[in-house]
């Protein structure tokens, strides 16, 4: 049965099937844009252009990388509200936390928060940059479905004399929700505590959402939602100290200033960064980035409520969280008690379903319970939401040991 009331499949400008931009596998089931993204054919070609470039005259090529990332970062740091000279193009959202975490310097007994919602990978860095200085890290429990009030008082209570780092995502990645960082950083500031805001999910989801974060440095990745070539983030700061963020490669370019340094990497493939305009550019040409958060918002409502129907004969909670701020693209559906209780146990899922299933999918693991993040982008279609209903679901519940039903009803 087909699903109503679901949008009509998007058409692009120059496309009447937006699922036709993207090289996408049809024989794959693609629910999962927010962790590695996709990247349009035009986009591809672009960079493909470009490394055939590099690869026709390397010494041409090289000794002119610097400028050539330049004049992307020139045309990139507005896109998320930020200034050219106070961003640097780096590989991804990790790469940027370790710059930063590579040039503080704590003492013994100093303390970094971090949250129990945020990115288990900078969680690590900040982990590492703690054991260097003797110092600790101290989690802040945040209220899955916590105001805003509440989010910034945990802080509030949380902070002490020896605090001297928040680290806090803009969105949480296991969560798919908004937090607000810039009262967080503003709280921090005030108590003489420095902030990194972890965007990773922000860029084409937040408007200008460098400049609206807060906190001392802000990165985001430009691979996920603005479908840039996979390695394009950017670190931002305006901070008094920032001469002392390094690149994590030192290459000739080492002497000069923030962010000049980090245009220069060697012979990495920068052809990451030289796309990224051109991604950001197909989004705005095509449909435009404010029409495009509306839309993704729309797919991923009813994306959520369909999935959430398939489970809720089975459920003894309302499957379909509500969070109190939700971000255009992502949605969280709960799974049947017992699945995916630790990440480890998620990702498994999350494998053994594509291999059985042909789907693509995120689950995620917060505080025991297992969910369903699931992501919507401009190529998402009802047939997507309707073959995790049919093949995915039935799968689950027998994991669950749930007996499902010999057919499910889309609404």
């Amino acid at each position: 049965m087909q699903a109503t009331g679901f949008p009509a499949p998007i058409r692009l400008r120059s496309f009447d099937r937006a699922r036709d931009a993207w090289p996408l596998d049809p024989a794959i089931i693609h629910l999962n844009h927010g962790s590695f993204g996709a990247v349009p054919t035009a986009v591809v070609e672009q960079q493909d252009a470009l490394r055939r470039k590099a690869d026709l005259s390397p010494v041409e090529w090289f000794p002119r990388i610097a400028e050539r990332v330049r004049a992307a970062r020139e045309r990139t740091a507005p896109f998320v509200g930020a200034r050219p000279e106070d961003s640097a193009f780096v590989p991804n959202a990790s790469a940027a936390a370790t710059v930063v975490y590579n040039a503080l310097r704590l003492e013994s007994g100093d303390e970094i928060l971090v949250t129990d919602q945020g990115y288990g990978a900078i969680t690590m860095g900040a982990q590492r940059l703690a054991r260097r200085f003797g110092a600790t890290v101290r989690v802040v429990e945040l209220p899955l479905l916590g105001s805003d009030d509440e989010i910034v008082e945990r802080f509030a209570d949380a902070l002490t004399a020896r605090t001297k780092l928040i680290v806090v995502d803009q969105i949480t990645s296991p969560t798919a929700r908004l937090l607000p960082t810039r009262r967080i950083a503003a709280l921090a500031a005030e108590r003489g505590v420095r902030t990194l805001v972890d965007g990773a999910h922000a860029p084409g989801l937040v408007p200008d959402a460098a400049a609206v974060a807060g906190g001392d440095w802000w990165f985001g990745n430009l691979h996920k939602w603005p479908c840039a070539p996979r390695g394009s983030a950017l670190l931002v700061t305006e901070t008094h100290d920032r001469e002392e963020l390094w690149p994590l490669i030192d290459s000739w370019a080492a002497q000069e200033s923030f962010p000049t340094r980090f245009d220069t990497q060697g012979t990495i493939d920068a052809t990451t960064y030289l796309a990224t305009p051109a991604a950001i550019d197909f989004i705005e040409n095509e449909y435009g980035w404010q029409r495009a958060r509306e839309t993704m918002a729309a797919l991923a409502d009813a994306g959520a409520e369909i999935i959430a129907e398939g489970f809720r004969p089975y459920a003894d909670e309302e499957p379909l969280t509500p969070l109190p701020s939700p971000v255009p693209s992502m949605r969280l559906v709960r799974l049947p008690l017992g699945l995916g209780a630790t990440r480890e146990e998620a990702d498994a899922l999350r494998m053994d379903l594509l291999d059985e299933t042909g789907v693509e999918t995120a689950f995620t693991s917060f505080r025991g319970i297992g969910y369903f993040r699931l992501s919507a982008h401009l190529y998402s279609e009802a047939s997507d939401f309707e073959a995790f209903v049919e093949r995915c679901i039935p799968k689950i519940l027998q994991r669950a040991g749930i007996r499902p039903a010999a057919s499910v009803i889309i609404p």
